[in-house]
């Protein structure tokens, strides 16, 4: 593989404008199909298999016109009761808007200035494109908010748009490009990771809008996307750049300098690249059709990027020259072993070679200290409590939390999550149907009971149910277990607010599934790389307490509110149920870059030396600084999407953040020296029946002509 990697980055560094001709190519092909088959992105939550779904199937069976979306309309004055004629005539407006089947009767509040109107659609969200579900209720709702009456819309179809602001991907990019000038020293390296970034983001992008025109896609999804695609596409690419130039100044010739930096660099990136993917099918596992398009979302970019990177880099730095390198690493002159890892002599290199030397000198109370403080940070996980996100958990200036929060003053917090009771009546008796009612009346969960709606063939029933407290107060799923016990067989309990704790409830259940499938696939893939099982299965180790880390400050920051008013929440609110899995795979994949930028070249170091001991400090000194810069921007992207105001992105963001920083830091910098100090030559040990089954990969590029005999690994 580092054969072909060092052909293309040869060939890509003699030819660049024909690369870059390409890629221009398959961008221009690529926005093109997404304007042409392209669709918007929609949340589906159809789940097969619990009990709100299968309410919702008896709805669509027998209740078409409860079976679709919902919306809800609320209306307030300031200055005192809204008149019934204005109602009246909304209600006949909102009757004709495209989709809706039925409109409820205006509920209207004690004193009157609020009033509450609810819309059933006999169509799902999914049949919106883009923003014309909510466009049709505004220009229904307009003359009511010209009459000068406050209008918010709150439901399925509101809660369903999700335009991004790009305000958070412009901080992470401003930042990283101030964080590469530094690294480099300058403006044409600097460009060079950042211009790859953005052409595989681009085109990533657009096969996602072509992916939303064939299948369902969530609303957040190309937004993960985009966070991890600019990390990733910045840190791969600069790896690359800073093999380059280490090239360079070791007195390779540009093209030799690309190719080299291609078979070694690139060989990692393609391999970290690939973690990532085989971590995001373990979305698959949470058995959630929308869940799975976050991964279908995501995997397309990291794609992408991946692929841009081992192509568009070498082409770049071909055109680039020396210009890469700084004015004064241009004019300096130094002669340096060609077949050695160039060990930068700055200062910043040599305080982490110090650093590293110190680690291995006292690597047990550091190792202690380091898995204690990690411990610590995840503590907090031990007490989190999930929920997908809902208005209640936006910011105050978006209509759905303005029209969520008015209906939990005027009407109480759980009519803004009512239960919707689907009853079937071929099983069900009046006598039991009564006997039903006043089950739920009699709940101590219950705060309000709405008459039964028959459907015409009188075959089925729906009652709404609203509970004492909101969707996200931890008493509501109990109040959903009780009237769930009190139903027959048939019957079921579906709406929102039910469909979101099945989900909670799925996707807690599966977590310990995917973290086990990828785990065990990631120990798969490093033991057949670097033939060191120990390595393996320490680094997946490390990888898990770098993710527990990041659960235990989401956690604190979130569900105990230490720093939720600071990322714009007025309160706390439970961790999103999307989160934990989908930090995971994506974490596992990303926190795997790191140890294998490390790893390769400590092992590059091992198999041409045989000294354990020096190659930890050698390696880590050698690739410090460009893990260090790497995880600064990776923490300056992701720490911009925390100021995103979705409360899902503003999740990750903070999360992977958190966990990027805990992982370059504390794993890298202390775990990872001290316990291959503490192993020795065991970390390279393997059973010599694994090590014949295993294919043979190249990691370090050391299959390039010019390169010593590799040392014989340790095997029994």
């Amino acid at each position: 593989m580092s054969s072909l990697l060092h052909r293309v980055g040869a060939a890509s560094a003699t030819r660049p404008w024909r690369v870059i001709g390409v890629w221009v190519t398959v961008v221009l092909i690529a926005f093109g199909l997404a304007a042409g088959v392209g669709g918007s992105p929609q949340d589906n939550y159809t789940i097969p298999g619990v009990d709100a779904q299968a309410g919702t199937d008896l709805l669509t069976e027998r209740f078409v016109e409860f079976s679709g979306a919902d919306a809800r309309i609320v209306v307030h004055s300031d200055t005192g009761k809204v008149p019934a004629t204005e109602l009246t005539t909304l209600s006949e407006r909102l009757s004709k808007v495209a989709g809706v089947s039925a409109v409820a009767p205006p509920r209207v509040s004690a004193d009157g200035d609020t009033a509450l109107i609810d819309l059933s659609y006999s169509v799902p969200v999914t049949d919106f494109s883009g923003t014309e579900g909510i466009d049709a209720l505004r220009a229904a709702t307009e003359p009511t908010e010209d009459a000068g009456y406050q209008v918010e819309l709150g439901g399925q179809i509101p809660e369903n748009i999700s335009a991004p602001s790009g305000v958070a991907e412009a901080i992470g990019i401003v930042v990283a490009l101030i964080i590469l000038v530094f690294a480099f020293g300058s403006i044409v390296a600097a460009g060079l990771p950042l211009a790859v970034a953005f052409v595989g983001v681009g085109i990533g992008s657009a096969l996602i809008t072509v992916m939303a025109g064939f299948t369902d896609i969530s609303n957040i999804a190309p937004t993960v996307a985009t966070m991890v695609g600019i990390g990733i596409g910045i840190d791969y690419a600069l790896l690359l750049v800073t093999r380059y130039a280490e090239g360079l100044r070791g007195g390779m010739s540009v093209v030799d300098a690309a190719a080299r930096a291609n078979a070694t660099a690139g060989m990692s990136v393609i391999f970290a690249g690939t973690t990532v993917l085989v971590s995001l099918f373990g979305l698959k596992l949470a058995g959630i059709p929308v869940y799975s398009s976050f991964g279908y979302a995501t995997f397309a970019m990291v794609a992408s990027v991946m692929l841009a990177s081992v192509t568009l880099v070498p082409a770049l730095c071909g055109l680039a020259g020396h210009r890469v390198l700084s004015k004064r690493s241009r004019n300096a002159t130094a002669v340096v072993v060609a077949d050695a890892p160039r060990v930068s002599t700055t200062f910043k290199a040599s305080k982490t070679e110090r650093w590293a030397t110190r680690v291995g000198e006292k690597p047990w109370p550091l190792a202690v200290a380091a898995l204690l403080i990690l411990l610590l940070l995840a503590a907090p996980v031990l007490q989190m409590r999930t929920w997908p996100q809902d208005s209640g958990s936006q910011p105050t200036s978006n209509t759905t939390r303005l029209a969520y929060d008015i209906v939990s003053d005027e009407f109480g917090p759980g009519a803004n999550g009512p239960f919707i009771v689907a009853i079937d009546l071929d099983h069900t008796s009046d006598s039991e149907l009564n006997a039903l009612i006043a089950t739920f009346k009699a709940d101590p969960g219950v705060a309000q009971v709405s008459p039964v709606i028959r459907n015409a063939a009188g075959t089925a029933a729906i009652v709404r149910v609203e509970a004492k407290t909101g969707p996200q107060d931890a008493a509501t799923p109990e109040t959903l277990t009780r009237l769930r016990s009190a139903l027959p067989e048939t019957s079921h309990v579906t709406g929102l607010t039910a469909i979101f704790s099945d989900i909670s409830n799925r996707l807690a259940d599966r977590l310990w599934l995917v973290i086990a499938v990828v785990v065990a696939l990631a120990v798969i893939l490093m033991t057949a790389v670097f033939r060191a099982p120990v390595v393996a299965l320490k680094a997946a180790a490390m990888n898990l307490l770098s993710v527990a880390a990041a659960y235990g400050v989401m956690v604190a920051v979130f569900q105990w509110g230490w720093g939720a008013e600071l990322l714009g929440l007025p309160h706390e609110v439970p961790v999103s149920s999307w989160v934990p899995i989908l930090m995971f795979t994506i974490l596992f994949g990303l926190s795997m870059d790191y140890e294998v930028f490390l790893l390769s070249r400590v092992r590059e170091l091992w198999l041409k030396t045989g000294d354990a001991h020096t190659s930890v400090i050698k390696g880590l000194a050698s690739t410090g600084r460009v893990i260090t810069s790497a995880g600064a921007i990776m923490i300056a992207v992701f720490a911009g999407f925390a100021m995103d105001s979705d409360i899902t992105v503003k999740m990750m963001g903070v999360g992977l953040a958190t966990a990027v920083l805990v992982d370059v830091t504390i794993v890298r910098m202390v775990l990872v020296p001290a316990t291959m100090s503490i192993l020795g030559k065991a970390n390279w040990w393997i059973p010599a029946w694994l090590d014949r089954v295993l294919p043979k990969f190249d990691i370090e590029g050391s299959d390039q002509a010019g390169e010593p005999a590799r040392k014989e690994p340790i095997n029994a």
